[in-house]
């Protein structure tokens, strides 16, 4: 049986107000057009989320309210907010879904996502993993408490400067 994990990282946060708590800061126009461009990708190519495992912060839940998608389980973590890829494989092995979506912040993401892949995409941006990046990959496990590093396969990796407006 395989699994599917979609990392994605936040759309692009607005800096405009100062006085704002990190974890408070919304996306800005760009972050809210990238949420639902990437969601469409993810539609164009069969990659349905059946579980959300997301961080708390203001900028990752308007991604997933933006990105207007659906999914049986959506669950909002503190662990998942600034998680490092230790932190984020932890939360990843209690889930349960087929296709799990994973919204996050660097640089755990970033982190995260070398980690897992067998071979790396041979894109530019897949090291440094800019705002709305998404991977796909795939696994050959299970359940997620099976998941080892360096055995995913990526099926896909996107920014949101690649899509179609």
């Amino acid at each position: 049986m395989t699994r599917t994990l979609i990392l994605t990282r936040h759309a692009k946060s607005s800096w405009e107000n100062p006085m704002l708590d990190d974890h408070a800061r919304p996306l800005n126009k760009r972050g809210r057009k990238s949420a639902p461009a990437i969601a469409k990708w993810l539609r164009v190519h069969g990659w349905a989320p059946d579980e959300v495992l997301s961080s708390t912060s203001a900028r990752t839940r308007e991604t997933w309210d933006r990105m207007g998608m659906t999914a049986e389980h959506v669950r909002f973590q503190d662990a998942l907010y600034l998680a490092s890829p230790d932190q984020m494989l932890r939360q990843l092995f209690d889930a349960k879904g087929q296709t799990v979506l994973m919204l996050g912040h660097n640089p755990g993401i970033a982190q995260f996502a070398q980690q897992l892949v067998q071979d790396a995409p041979k894109h530019p941006r897949f090291l440094d993993y800019p705002t709305c990046a998404t991977t796909v990959i795939e696994f050959d496990v299970d359940s997620w408490a099976e998941l080892q590093r360096h055995s995913g396969t990526v099926l896909g990796f996107v920014i949101p400067r690649e899509l179609p407006e």
